[in-house]
């Protein structure tokens, strides 16, 4: 099996930004016209790092990327969830605003388990066989296509889960919309940054898979 230069740190990368994401999920903030999660600040990011995964590596390491990302989210939640019921020691005085603020992450992390899953999968999916159907030209097409698909889902679920009858309603339905719209503009906007890394990384470890006889299931860990 081919070793490569870069796609571990890429990993690592990835895993750090989704426990910032689960950690910063939870406040909604309010940017111009748009009302979002804190978390999408993550999204430039984390959209470079899921098109090179897919685009240079292939499905099977951007697969076996997204279940790490998945085991990583279950720990954080179990280990947050066990900060919690520990009874706090004498003098601590900050258990309350403690809870209060970090209570949300295990509901948070299901809404991020399943959007993962979707979002995340379909994205892969997309990316991967319009590579084919593009025969590897127009990565443009391929990037934003995918985010529209996906983030369409991934948004979807994930705000629902998160923090239906936490917020109104009007203001959960105008959230999705003001998210999904901006994670598309933000794809587009750095659609260049996607092509200079992917570029970049395809010629530092020789490789540009592609996913032509790919079994396309997300139950597997199976890689090369």
């Amino acid at each position: 099996m081919k070793r490569y230069k870069h796609l571990d740190s890429i990993i690592y990368l990835n895993l750090t930004m989704m426990a910032v994401v689960n950690i910063t999920a939870g406040k909604i903030i309010h940017l111009g016209v748009f009302t979002l999660s804190a978390a999408s600040l993550c999204i430039p990011i984390t959209y470079v790092i899921g098109d090179t995964l897919t685009e240079v590596y292939g499905y099977k390491e951007s697969r076996r990327a997204t279940w790490l990302l998945i085991g990583s989210t279950v720990l954080l939640a179990v280990f947050m969830q066990l900060a919690i019921y520990l009874p706090p020691a004498p003098g601590f005085a900050y258990n309350q605003a403690y809870t209060q603020v970090l209570g949300q992450v295990p509901r948070v992390v299901a809404g991020t388990w399943a959007a993962l899953f979707a979002g995340q999968f379909l994205n892969d999916y997309v990316l991967a066989k319009m590579k084919v159907l593009t025969r590897k030209r127009f990565l443009w097409t391929r990037t934003v296509g995918s985010t529209v698909v996906a983030q369409a889902a991934d948004t979807t679920l994930f705000y629902v889960i998160a923090l239906y009858n936490v917020i109104p309603n009007g203001l959960l339905v105008h959230s999705i919309l003001s998210a999904w719209c901006l994670k598309v503009a933000i794809e587009v906007a750095i659609t260049p940054v996607t092509y200079a890394v992917v570029r970049w990384l395809k010629r530092s470890e020789q490789v540009d898979a592609y996913d032509d006889h790919t079994n396309f299931t997300p139950f597997s860990l199976q890689r090369g």
